[in-house]
């Protein structure tokens, strides 16, 4: 379970430490409207957890970011608009964090920023110059790195997500976004993602895909 009232913390923490002198509504507000989105009850996968492990993960990819609260903003609005039946949750989450941050106070470039990371994670391929960019899209996917057993419930909770689709046709589509992913000349772009996630991310999309592939058990 995770603790709504340290995560709260993280976020007032990052937009007044972003937003710097002056500051501006308080920050508290905008973390519980966040936080309500987060805990949606479509969310299977895309919940307060995901969001918990994303952060953590910038913790540990922090010295390779620009500007590392920037991101942590990134990453509480890179899917705060989440509706599995829709196309276009990644830009519905780039206005919201347009509007809500700077009502927030957050000076515009850095608004401009947040938006553009959250854009980023449509295709999880941040330019090679692209600091923040590269840490955000690696925290985000550091769960294909998962060990087996949390890489199942992974795999499980994105399925639940998407229940309304049938079989054949979710095992087509997901098998597509491994494609593209597999794709990629790499999954991980700062040097720790290389080296500590690249590997067993690609063993993980593998053996995935391998399984979708697989004919569906007869009905018993």
């Amino acid at each position: 379970m995770a603790d709504l009232d340290a995560l709260r913390s993280r976020f007032v923490r990052a937009l007044e430490a972003a937003r710097g002198p002056g500051g501006g509504p308080d920050a508290g507000v905008y973390a519980d409207r966040l936080l309500e989105r987060w805990g949606e009850p479509q969310r299977k996968y895309h919940t307060v957890a995901h969001l918990t492990e994303v952060l953590d993960r910038i913790d540990v990819l922090e010295e390779y970011a620009g500007d590392p609260d920037v991101v942590r903003l990134a990453a509480w609005f890179h899917d705060a608009v989440y509706l599995p039946d829709r196309s276009e949750n990644e830009e519905r989450s780039a206005r919201l964090a347009e509007r809500a941050l700077a009502e927030a106070g957050l000076p515009e470039e850095r608004t401009a920023e947040v938006a553009r990371l959250v854009r980023l994670t449509v295709t999880h391929d941040p330019a090679d110059d692209d600091r923040d960019g590269q840490v955000l899209c690696d925290a985000d996917l550091a769960v294909l790195a998962a060990p087996p057993t949390a890489y199942a419930a992974y795999t499980a909770a994105v399925r639940e997500e998407y229940h309304f689709v049938p079989s054949d046709a979710f095992r087509a589509g997901r098998a597509a976004i491994l494609r593209q992913l597999l794709e990629l000349p790499r999954l991980y772009r700062t040097p720790y993602g290389a080296e500590k996630w690249e590997a067993t991310a690609r063993y993980n999309l593998n053996a995935e895909l391998e399984m979708l592939s697989l004919p569906a058990e007869p009905p018993a």
